[in-house]
């Protein structure tokens, strides 16, 4: 499996809670596309947000969030995991 990081600009700030409850809807949706989000982090005064995600391809990171709550990410990169 591949593994990604994806990047969420939004409009203005952005709440952790709010972030958490995504989160919680990527979790209940992505088994039906084989994906794993793994974590992700906020910065909540930028509107950005960070997620970290296994998948077969991207496409199926970005079906996740498109069903889940409908927040695409920007842009998604494949990237590496290092220490």
């Amino acid at each position: 499996m591949a593994l990604f990081m994806d990047v969420h600009t939004m409009d203005g700030p952005v709440g952790l809670g709010d972030v958490e409850q995504a989160h919680a809807a990527d979790l209940a949706t992505q088994g039906r596309y084989g994906v794993n989000y793994r974590r992700y982090w906020v910065d909540e005064s930028a509107g950005k947000i960070f997620c970290l995600v296994e998948a077969p391809d991207a496409d199926a990171a970005v079906s996740v969030h498109r069903e889940a709550h409908g927040l695409v990410a920007d842009a998604i990169f494949p990237v590496a995991e290092g220490s």
